[in-house]
């Protein structure tokens, strides 16, 4: 057994999230996480929402409303949200809790301690015509390292480098087009060049990486330059140092908190369950696998900033130093990151309506319908497409024809001819063939999520279907009814534990449906365990109250393994595990796309 720590990417709390932000970050990573829990690790899935930073703050202003009231609502959308995809997270919390501010603030000051927080003089950018400071990621302008036009003021997502609002060429503020005017401003900044040696090192040092983020990570290193880890806004974390302090408009970069969030919520998770150092388990053994699930736009703080951080605060880099009261902590196993999800091949865009979100999808199909479309077609290793006219026929092709059909038929004709499951005897050189190959099927698929090979791995799965499927057709149980009884029940028997194989093997991609199959197979309790939405109390900050998702996972019965069928189990008539799309949802959806009868 290992210990394995899921560090799944926060969300960002400024609206309600899209089906191509949930295929990045959220399907990927319970996928795994629900796989690793099944082979018998010890898994701790921990994340939660993104609430500070600039954008939150623009569209508060935009809204009338403060900060705080807009992260609040949208928390609470984003939670429901995945808890109704069946995300399966041990603690899904939020940045503005006090327990992340205690955390975040900690780690600053012992980087800091340890000399990696050094303070320059840098140029910010004012608003000329309200004098309000502007904050470098709502500047925009031509990247001035490969021409790219769209380049932010802190990043060029074409070419990944990071960047400073002031060598933008022909720089405009995104809120109002204007020019801004640029000041000398102080800023605390994370010395990476002193930490070059340790992190080159650290990422020499990774194996099985999927290419595309080890390629984009190493590139990193010959741009190793000082990174600004304050930023000149009044919303989010103080800076917590003499003479900063105070300051109203002095804060923590929001991503230099958010990554810490996989820490805090660790120790929030602990906290929450009574054992305040369990999280040192995850964070504190070398021996524990650690998974770091996002889009592909945020290698450069998973792969580069963090693990810089984590040494800072360990004292392994060129300054040297102790480690901060939070021990040894370990950097990362795997950045696993995805590329990107276009729709009808055209990037999301809420304010174009180009979007479908999650909590629409969800409302008009089965969540499992989707997780099934971003497990078989998402950006696993290359950007990828949504189109309707591909959810409709994976969904009926595959889901339906195939899954569906074989555990639907093998339902029906237990119960209509037998009414419970018969024991496996007097078995042919055929059932002993279909029930092998099979059970070959949990090492294929398991090795293929275990690598993060998702897209394979349920490829193989519906293999394993393909070929259950094509067994009862070449045995014909229905001929064989009045010809030969007993033949007839051994077939039964041999599909029946094949339908419970595949499930096993389908659980992680498609859990509701999973435990639905479990039950139409006559199983009772847990199959596939499902994520709560609570409601708590904040640990440290009175009268504060927020939605959180939680879950106990250790009761399953579903384990990676062939679990043998019961002889005797009644089954019942079943019901259509998964509903059928009709041809018209194509050109709905795409009406509704663009605007029509609404």
């Amino acid at each position: 057994m290992s210990r394995i720590l899921s560090a799944v990417a926060w969300p960002y709390a400024n609206g309600p999230r899209h089906i191509g932000h949930v295929a990045g970050f959220g399907v990927p990573s319970d996928v795994f996480s629900r796989y690793m829990r099944m082979a018998g690790n010890d898994v701790l899935m921990v994340s939660g929402t993104d609430e500070h930073g600039t954008p939150i703050l623009v569209q508060a202003d935009q809204e009338g409303v403060t900060p705080q009231e807009l992260a609040d609502r949208y928390n609470r959308v984003i939670v429901e949200d995945l808890v109704s995809l069946g995300l399966s997270y041990d603690l899904f919390t939020r940045t503005t809790t006090g327990n992340h501010y205690k955390v975040a603030q900690a780690l600053f000051k012992a980087v800091h301690s340890n000399g990696y927080m050094i303070e320059q003089t840098t140029r910010g950018a004012i608003s000329p015509s309200t004098g309000r400071t502007l904050p470098d990621r709502y500047i925009e302008g031509t990247c001035p390292i490969c021409d790219s036009d769209g380049a932010r003021g802190d990043q060029c997502d074409n070419c990944g480098n990071q960047l400073d609002a002031a060598e933008l060429k022909n720089p405009v503020s995104r809120i109002n087009g204007e020019t801004p005017k640029f000041i000398d401003t102080e800023h605390f900044f994370l010395d990476l060049p002193s930490l070059a040696e340790p992190l080159t090192e650290w990422l020499g040092a990774r194996e099985g990486w999927r290419p595309n983020v080890m390629n984009f990570s190493k590139n990193l290193l010959a741009d190793m330059r000082p990174r600004a880890m304050t930023r000149d806004i009044d919303w989010g974390i103080p800076v917590p140092l003499e003479g900063w302090e105070s300051n109203p408009n002095k804060r923590l970069y929001v991503w230099f908190d958010a990554v810490i969030g996989y820490l805090s919520s660790s120790i929030e998770w602990a906290r929450r369950e009574g054992e305040p150092d369990a999280w040192r388990q995850w964070w504190n053994d070398p021996e524990t696998l650690s998974y770091y699930f996002m889009g592909k736009d945020n290698i450069t703080f998973h792969s580069q900033i963090w693990p810089g951080e984590l040494l800072a605060a360990n004292g392994r880099g060129a300054h040297g130093g102790e480690l901060s009261e939070f021990g040894d902590l370990q950097l990362p196993t795997e950045v696993v990151s995805s590329e990107f999800l276009t729709m009808e091949s055209a990037k999301f865009s809420s304010s174009r309506g180009h979007v479908i979100y999650v909590r629409d999808m969800l409302a008009r199909y089965q969540p499992d319908a989707l997780r099934y479309f971003i497990a078989t077609a998402g950006p696993e290793s290359h950007d990828s497409d949504f189109t309707w006219q591909e959810f409709k026929n994976r969904t009926n092709n595959e889901l339906v024809a195939g899954w569906g059909n074989l555990v639907n038929r093998t339902a029906s004709l237990l119960n209509k001819n037998v009414g419970s499951i018969p024991a496996l005897s007097d078995l042919q050189d055929v059932d002993r063939a279909a029930l092998a190959g099979s059970e070959a099927g949990f090492d294929t698929v398991g090795e293929l999520i275990g690598a993060h090979r998702q897209r394979a791995a349920i490829s193989e799965a519906m293999r394993v279907v393909g070929e259950a499927n094509k067994y009862l057709a070449d045995t014909a149980p229905w001929k064989l009814k009045n010809e030969d009884p007993e033949r007839m029940k051994t077939v039964l028997g041999v599909a029946a534990q094949l339908v419970s194989d595949a499930n096993t093997m389908l659980a992680p991609f498609l859990p509701h449906s999973a435990q639905k199959v479990h039950e139409a197979m006559g199983g009772t309790g847990v199959f596939a365990p499902m994520p709560q939405l609570n409601e708590v109390d904040d640990l440290d900050l009175p009268d504060r109250h927020y939605p959180v998702i939680q879950g106990d996972y250790s009761a399953a019965q579903g384990t990676w393994s062939r679990r043998s069928v019961v002889p005797g189990t009644p089954v019942d008539k079943p019901s259509p595990i998964f509903t059928k799309l009709d041809d018209d949802i194509v050109e709905e959806e795409l009406a509704r796309m663009r605007g029509e009868g609404e």
